[in-house]
């Protein structure tokens, strides 16, 4: 099997790249560089027409969508996923929580502070971060604090996400955990406990090695 993972600077096509050292399939792999937006170049739609970041091309199938990835390796290597059926509810459910409910606030907390902090006439700036405000306020905050509140919540219950045993769901759920860890507030102990527990994986340290930081500052 070829395999040729695409891989973008502080993104989640991170995540690709450990679940191959996991799984310690041989691979090659291509940086691409955020432009000065830190958004993905646009020469990446040549690999894929979404030119969205992991793409990863086997026996010269390119997939995408890194939940979609995830599962197709596990699947096929019949590793990194649980055989107890509860515990693989939880590593489904965890596989898409993490981009359909994690994520989305985390992004609008990272567009808006950029809006902030954003070069703008001096009148503008009173309005925009205005909104920005009561966006935080009335959506943001509170969907933070309800999803930061499950996750720490679980992970103060089990080691890993789907239960005693890492799996694909951990490396699926890692780039919202450390994102949430670099930009909101709040103790979240069980959070850092698993952090520093996945990180020190040998796996995930060969591919940070390849790879860079997931998130920048991190």
């Amino acid at each position: 099997m070829s395999i040729r993972v695409h891989h973008l600077n502080y993104s989640r096509s991170l995540r690709v790249l450990w679940l191959l050292e996991e799984l310690e399939l041989d691979y090659s792999f291509q940086t691409w560089e955020r432009d000065e937006n830190f958004r993905a170049p646009a020469a990446a739609a040549e690999v894929h027409p979404l030119g969205r970041f992991p793409m990863v091309e086997v026996d010269g199938r390119v997939l995408v969508e890194s939940g979609a990835v995830l599962e197709f390796f596990a699947n096929r290597e019949g590793k990194l996923k649980p055989s107890d059926e509860a515990e693989k509810l939880q590593c489904t459910m965890f596989l898409h929580y993490a981009e359909g409910s994690l994520m989305p606030p985390l992004l609008v907390s990272l567009i808006f502070a950029r809006l902030r902090s954003a070069p703008m006439p001096f009148f503008v700036k009173p309005i925009a971060r205005g909104i920005a405000d009561k966006i935080d306020q009335s959506y943001t905050h509170p969907a933070l604090d309800l999803h930061l509140g499950f996750v720490e919540k679980t992970l103060s219950e089990r080691p890993y996400f789907a239960g005693d045993s890492f799996s694909i769901a951990d490396i699926q759920m890692f780039y919202g955990v450390e994102a949430a860890l670099s930009r909101a507030s709040g103790e979240r102990p069980h959070m850092v406990a698993w952090r520093d527990r996945v990180t020190s994986r040998p796996a995930y340290q060969r591919a940070e090695a390849k790879g860079g930081k997931a998130v920048p500052g991190s």
